[in-house]
């Protein structure tokens, strides 16, 4: 049997055990930060390690990995698994093509791209759009930036910046853009940080308001960063009402769809980004709402010059054959990239837009299934809203960040708290579309019995 036989082999044994594991014991056993070293040998020695002492390590390591597949799992802005999805990541990593040019990822260009121009059309945007997909959420969003602010100043390409530009976003978006402004020599001290209403959506008039103080100023209104689903509270910036602004004054705007962009998929909610094909720019991660596995994030751009303008550059060692079209080299941040089309590819392709659709619906069911249960219940104080798949809410009089804290330490569940104005709130996200209605209800189930058998949470 060849090596590589014998290491499938092994991975099927592995992934049998830690589904087990999964089943058994949805929350992993938390290992202390400080006792990590000792508690298991991740030490790299240079002697060759036997077989099934590998084997037992590997082992080791799985179990102790944070669970987040399981129903138990509401931490992040993504959890589950959507299983013809890791079989194209694994397929993916068995090929390993990098997405650059079509010499060396042929048929998975067009993979890449038919997922590329789907997705522009479920947007509304027209025939010169285009996009990529960058790195992360973070990376779509550097991507429109750097796109905004070339746009508005052409120049700053060759002679680098050379006008005082300004960049708006709420003040409940993404923490990336403050890294971005100073990544695209913009500066974090330009950046207007714009006041929300009380369900965490930007307010159009605080936006005008201050587009026009900096142009008294003699500042240059840039880029304004939309969000489709805030981190915190899953709020939807009203995207029309911003796009008449940004259109009067000739500002770029980018949609930061990374946690719900997704919803593009749903007759049922894609009213939630109404206006979106207005936008220049709109990003959404497959690996948040459609539970492809980490990381699948897609740029879409409405006019697909602006990918070219600033992010292509001749490479005759590296682009030799075919067109601009096939090489993606061209139209990305990065040159060499792994292929993260091919997993959201197999899902789409196997259960249809339709599929991808329920599954973004199930979430907004679930999230249904948590608020009628929190406004039935006079224990608890709810901060969130409809249309939102974050659950934002408080237990009694127990401290939030008390609570999920002792939670994951003793391997209940593992859910987050979040801060909105002056309150701070356990926030349960039903992004697992596998999960149904009864795990739902056995997370408050479980969250109530542990705080009953735990006297010193409410003291």
């Amino acid at each position: 049997m060849s090596s590589i036989h014998k290491d499938l082999t092994l991975f099927n044994e592995l992934v049998e055990a830690l589904i087990s594991e999964e089943t058994e014991n949805p929350v992993a056993e938390r290992i202390e930060s400080s006792k990590l070293y000792e508690s298991i040998d991740l030490s790299l020695n240079d002697a060759a390690m036997i077989d099934d002492e590998f084997k037992t390590l590997l082992h080791e390591v799985l179990i102790s990995t944070p669970k987040t597949a399981t129903n138990l799992f509401f931490n992040q802005l993504f959890g589950g698994r959507q299983s013809k999805a890791i079989l194209g990541d694994l397929l993916a990593v068995m090929l390993n093509n990098s997405m650059y040019t079509y010499k060396v990822a042929g048929p998975q260009v067009g993979i890449e791209q038919q997922i590329i121009r789907q997705s522009c059309d479920l947007v509304g945007y027209g025939s010169k759009s285009n996009g990529t997909f960058p790195t992360g959420g973070s990376m779509s969003n550097y991507m429109a930036l750097i796109m905004g602010r070339d746009a508005k100043d052409p120049d700053c390409r060759l002679n680098g910046m050379s006008k005082p530009m300004i960049i708006y976003t709420s003040k409940e978006s993404h923490y990336s853009t403050s890294k971005n402004a100073s990544f695209a020599g913009i500066g974090r001290n330009n950046i207007r940080y714009i006041k929300a209403d009380s369900k965490g959506r930007m307010i159009p008039e605080q936006l005008e308001h201050q587009i026009k103080e900096d142009i008294s100023k003699g500042f240059i209104p840039t880029y304004v960063n939309a969000t489709a689903g805030t981190t915190v509270l899953g709020a939807f910036d009203p995207i029309d009402e911003i796009a008449d602004i940004t259109e009067k004054y000739k500002i770029w705007l980018h949609i930061d769809g990374a946690y719900c962009g997704s919803v593009i998929f749903s007759d049922k909610y894609n009213h939630l980004v109404k206006g979106v094909e207005r936008s220049n720019s709109f990003s959404y991660n497959a690996h948040k709402m459609l539970g492809t596995p980490l990381t699948c994030s897609i740029i879409l751009v409405n006019d697909k010059k602006h990918l070219h303008n600033s992010f292509s550059n001749d490479a005759d060692y590296l682009y030799q054959t075919d067109g601009d079209d096939f090489n993606l080299g061209k139209t990305s941040f990065q040159c060499g990239r792994r292929n993260d089309a091919l997993k959201f590819w197999t899902l789409w392709k196997s259960v249809g837009t339709n599929g991808l659709k329920k599954i973004v619906e199930q979430q907004f069911n679930l999230a249904d299934v948590a608020l009628a249960y929190i406004r039935s219940n006079p224990d608890y104080t709810l901060y969130s809203f409809d249309d939102s798949i974050s659950i934002c809410f408080n237990y009694k009089n127990v401290d939030p960040t008390v609570l999920c804290t002792a939670l994951y330490e003793h391997k209940i569940t593992v859910v987050g708290f979040g801060s909105f104005e002056e309150d701070t709130f356990v926030r349960l996200v039903t992004i697992n579309a596998n999960n149904e209605k009864q795990d739902i209800l056995n997370f408050f189930k479980v969250l109530e019995e542990f705080v009953a058998k735990t006297p010193s949470l409410t003291k």
